[in-house]
């Protein structure tokens, strides 16, 4: 802990004031990560964390017609809504992962979990949704679930499009693969999610998938590994490279820290969290703005 203070306090007092719109890359949070899913509490200790923003979850689904959120709840959104300015953390996205145990391709009642998203969206002017193809949908293993897949998110798309919001989707496949989907998808509303630990479990190159996706195909990046060491110690991540890689793309937009906790301690979560942003922000905003 005493390592993580050391560090935490030389990046974080080191990080010049700027505009949030300035910054080219912005380091965002997640409430459900933070133990804190849908809660109040959750955008200040993102604010005490050093994160420019916080993703919201929409809440359980289970089996219910919708998610079990309180958001479209117009006092409690208020409150969101007025932590967020007066603290400076911005919502930037709301994310639907009751669908990582749920099956978006299999259930009857998915229309209305997504108008519920998209009106919560619009409600709170947020741009991107998170949603997860997640187990059941999980095209490389049932390769068969591909056709409601497709059909799901052309759905998805077109009340995205009109809305003028985009959902972005996180899948198992090769960029290759998500480059074929996202085709035959056909749904400038729909994007992709990338998380690194997906091609470093499987030994693909994290720099060549990032390419072969491009700046356009790519709404947000989950900017971690799986939870065994923090990013600053994993062997794993070249995030300096990674900077290059992305700067060359030209894309900007939102790196999220979903996990790289220390194994050893994983519900310490401004210790694992702060080490995080505080070593992104490093790489991907101070180095900037020392050239």
């Amino acid at each position: 802990m005493k390592r993580y203070l050391s560090f935490f306090l030389l990046v974080f007092f080191s990080i010049p004031v700027l505009a949030q719109n300035s910054q080219r890359y912005k380091i965002g949070l997640i409430d459900i990560m933070l133990l804190k899913r849908q809660k109040l509490g959750a955008i200040a200790l993102a604010k005490e964390i050093g994160a420019d923003g916080l993703e919201l979850d929409m809440g359980g689904l289970g089996n219910r017609v919708s998610f079990d959120n309180q958001l479209l709840t117009d006092s409690i959104r208020a409150q969101f809504l007025a932590k967020s300015k007066e603290t400076g953390v911005e919502i930037f996205c709301l994310a639907m992962t009751g669908y990582y145990a749920q099956s978006f391709c299999g259930r009857t009642e998915y229309k209305q979990s997504i108008e519920d998203c998209i009106k919560t969206m619009q409600l709170m002017n947020v741009q991107t949704a998170f949603l997860p193809l997640g187990v059941q949908c999980d095209l490389k293993k049932n390769p068969s679930v591909r056709d409601s897949v497709v059909a799901r998110l052309q759905v998805a798309g077109a009340m995205a499009q009109a809305a003028g919001v985009t959902i972005a989707i996180e899948t198992s496949l090769t960029a290759k693969e998500e480059k074929a989907l996202l085709k035959e998808i056909h749904s400038p509303a729909i994007k992709i999610y990338f998380n690194f630990s997906n091609p470093l479990k499987e030994g693909r190159d994290l720099y060549q998938e990032l390419k072969v996706l491009g700046k356009h195909r790519i709404a947000m990046i989950h900017c971690t590994n799986k939870d065994s060491v923090w990013l600053q110690n994993d062997p794993q991540i070249d995030l300096v490279k990674i900077k290059q890689t992305l700067d060359k793309m030209h894309w900007t937009g939102w790196l999220v820290i979903e996990r790289s906790r220390d194994a050893s301690k994983p519900r310490e979560v401004k210790g694992n969290y702060g080490a995080n942003t505080a070593y992104l922000k490093s790489v991907f905003q101070l180095a900037a703005k020392d050239k």
